[in-house]
C-alpha cells in the first residue's frame, strides 16, 4: 500500500497450468523486474512449485526482504514446506561474540518492519536487537521469524551484537530454531521468572548447536519483567554459564504491580537494585529498560545517570538519536578520570612502601577505592 518502505507484498495461489505468472507493481520494474521475477521463479522451483499465480507489490524491498516475503507467502500457502529458501551466497559461517563485550545500548528493531534494519548498524549502538515478541502482531509471528533469519544472513549491522528477543514457550523454540543457525550472538529470553526459563532456552540452543554442528558461543539475556522474576533474580542469573547479562523491562513490571510509572523511578527502586546486585554477585552485566519519550534528551541523560549511580552499565533505545546520549551519560567524566588517575598513581606508591591504606587528601584509600578507580 501507499507509505510501505523498503518492503513488499505478496500472495501466491496454486494453479494446474500455466507455469509461474507473476503480476509485479513495482515503481523500479524497469530496473529491476527482470531480477524480482528470477528470485520469485526461484522461491517457487526450490518448493517444486511448477505452475501459481503470484501477484507482488513492490515498496523497494531489497533482496533479503523479497526472499523472505516470498517464503512465508509459499509456506502459508502450503504448511508442510518447512525447508529455508536461501539467497544465493548466503553466508555459512557466523562470528560469535564476547561475554564481557560492551552492551552500553541495545536498539531495538521491530522484527516485521524491514525499512529499520539497513541503517541501523549507521548509528554505532552496542548491540541491535531484532525483536520477535512484542513488537510483531501475533498473526505476523511466522513472516517476521523468516525476515528475521535473512536479516541475520545478509545485513550488515556492522560492529553491533546480533541479538534476537524471542517470544515465551512454544513459539519461543520456533524462533530458536530458526535464528541460531544463522548468525544470532545473543538471544533476549522476555518475562522470565524463573531460573528453570533459562535453562529451557539454553538447553534449546545447545540442541540446535549440536544438530547444526556450531562451535561458536552464544550468550543469553534473561529479561526480568514482573515482581515474581525480581524476587528471583538471582537464581535466574545463576541458572547458566551462557547468561552475560541481565536485563530490566520496566513497562511490564509496573503493570505487574499496577502502578504509574513515574520520573522519579521510586516505584522501581527496588526492582532495579535487586537485578543490579544479583547480575554483580553472579559476574554479569546489568541492563536497564528503555527510556520510552525519544524526544525528552534531558530525561534520558537523568534517566541513564540514574542508572549508571545504580550500577547499570547499559540501556535499551527504541531511537537511534538516543545511543549517543546514553553513551555520553555512561562515559566517565573528566573530573572522574582525573581523580581516579589520582588514586592509582598513590596507591601503587604506597604499596611499594609496604602500605595497603593511604590518605589523599581527607580521604582513605584502599583496594576495595582502588578497585573501583582502575
Amino acid at each position: 500500500g501507499e507509505g510501505v518502505r523498503s518492503d513488499c507484498y505478496v500472495e501466491i495461489a496454486a494453479a494446474t497450468s500455466g507455469g509461474i505468472q507473476l503480476a509485479l507493481q513495482s515503481k523500479v520494474a524497469a530496473l529491476y523486474g527482470g531480477a524480482i521475477e528470477r528470485l520469485a521463479r526461484a522461491a517457487c522451483g526450490f518448493y517444486d512449485i511448477e505452475h501459481a499465480a503470484i501477484h507482488l507489490e513492490d515498496g523497494g524491498a531489497l533482496p533479503f526482504t523479497l526472499a523472505a516475503r516470498l517464503e512465508a507467502a509459499i509456506k502459508r500457502a502450503g504448511p508442510d514446506r518447512h525447508a529455508s529458501f536461501q539467497l544465493p551466497h548466503t553466508p555459512r559461517h557466523f562470528s560469535s561474540s564476547k561475554k564481557e563485550r560492551l552492551r552500553r545500548t541495545r536498539l531495538y528493531l521491530p522484527g516485521n518492519e524491514p525499512k529499520f534494519f539497513v541503517n541501523a548498524g549507521l548509528h554505532q549502538p552496542d548491540a541491535i536487537i531484532l525483536d520477535l515478541e512484542d513488537s510483531v502482531a501475533p498473526g505476523e509471528k511466522d513472516a517476521a521469524r523468516i525476515l528475521v533469519r535473512h536479516a541475520l544472513q545478509h545485513v550488515n549491522f556492522y560492529e553491533a551484537e546480533r541479538m534476537v528477543r524471542i517470544n515465551a514457550g512454544e513459539l519461543g523454540k520456533e524462533d530458536l530454531r530458526e535464528v541460531i543457525p544463522h548468525g544470532a550472538q545473543t538471544i533476549l529470553i522476555p518475562k522470565c521468572e524463573a531460573a528453570e526459563h533459562v535453562r529451557a532456552v539454553a538447553e534449546e540452543v545447545d540442541s540446535l548447536c549440536r544438530q547444526h554442528k556450531l562451535t561458536r558461543e552464544i550468550f543469553l539475556i534473561p529479561i526480568i519483567e514482573s515482581a515474581a522474576g525480581v524476587l528471583r533474580a538471582f537464581e535466574i542469573a545463576q541458572a547458566s554459564d551462557k547468561n552475560c547479562a541481565l536485563a530490566f523491562g520496566l513497562e511490564d513490571y509496573v503493570a505487574d504491580l499496577g502502578v504509574a510509572k513515574t520520573a522519579a523511578g521510586t516505584e522501581s527502586l527496588f526492582a532495579r537494585s535487586m537485578i543490579v546486585n544479583a547480575a554483580k554477585a553472579s559476574a554479569l552485566q546489568a541492563l536497564d529498560s528503555v527510556f520510552a519519550d525519544v524526544n525528552d534528551v534531558e530525561g534520558l541523560q537523568a534517566s541513564t545517570l540514574a542508572a549508571k549511580t545504580l550500577g547499570f552499565e547499559g540501556k535499551g533505545c527504541i531511537h537511534p538519536r538516543q545511543i549517543r546520549t546514553i553513551h555520553e551519560a555512561l562515559a566517565p567524566s573528566r573530573d572522574e578520570i582525573e581523580a581516579a588517575t589520582h588514586i592509582v598513581a598513590a596507591f601503587e606508591a604506597a604499596q611499594q612502601q609496604g602500605r595497603g591504606v593511604i590518605a589523599l587528601g581527607t580521604k582513605m584509600i584502599d583496594a576495595p577505592v582502588m578497585k573501583r578507580a582502575q
